[in-house]
């Protein structure tokens, strides 16, 4: 198991990492650092796709990567629907380091516009979704294909969740970030 720190592979990534902060769906900090850990190989995949971004003048910005077994029992108890929120007794993909939220951004770390906001648990942030302005749609889906176009898997709930195709591989785990 090798989780690494996201920007030491790929450092023009930018953060977004809202669990540390109280902007997030449960309105208070969850992270003691805005801080992203991935598998390495999770990590490399990502990198690829953040290259192949910064050709076409754009690129990635991460809400969230690894999350702590005990972080997603909070979650769960905040929101217990497996459609958002993975079951702790079963453990999330997040929780093996090899699940990404990601959002596209402009040269200039601005967000491009997506159906909705991060972490809105509703059917507009469904991947099928087609009630959303064009460009936003267009968006969603440019994301989709440049993270499938390195194996990421998309979520269906939610168009900025991705997964390895590995993920099987790797155990659940609860590190701490301190730990980390």
């Amino acid at each position: 198991m090798n989780l690494v720190e996201l920007r030491s592979i790929s450092p023009n990534i930018r953060l977004d990492v809202r669990y540390a902060t109280p902007f997030n769906f449960t309105g208070k900090v969850v992270y003691p650092s805005a801080r992203v850990y991935l598998i390495d190989i999770t990590a490399k995949r990502l990198h690829r796709v953040q290259t192949a971004l910064e050709k076409k003048g754009l690129g990635l910005k991460v809400y969230d990567g690894y999350r702590p077994l005990s972080v997603q029992k909070i979650f769960w108890n905040l929101l217990p629907n497996t459609r958002f929120v993975a079951d702790p007794a079963v453990g999330s993909k997040h929780n093996r380091g090899t699940a990404v939220d990601v959002t596209l951004v402009d040269p200039y770390g601005r967000d491009l516009p997506m159906p909705t906001s991060y972490d809105e648990f509703t059917e507009k942030a469904h991947r099928c979704y087609r009630g959303c302005n064009p460009e936003a749609g267009f968006n969603r889906d440019l994301l989709e294909s440049a993270m499938c176009g390195e194996g990421f898997i998309p979520y269906p709930a939610e168009w900025w969740h991705f997964d390895d195709p590995d993920w099987e591989n790797y155990p659940v785990l609860d590190i701490s970030f301190e730990d980390l």
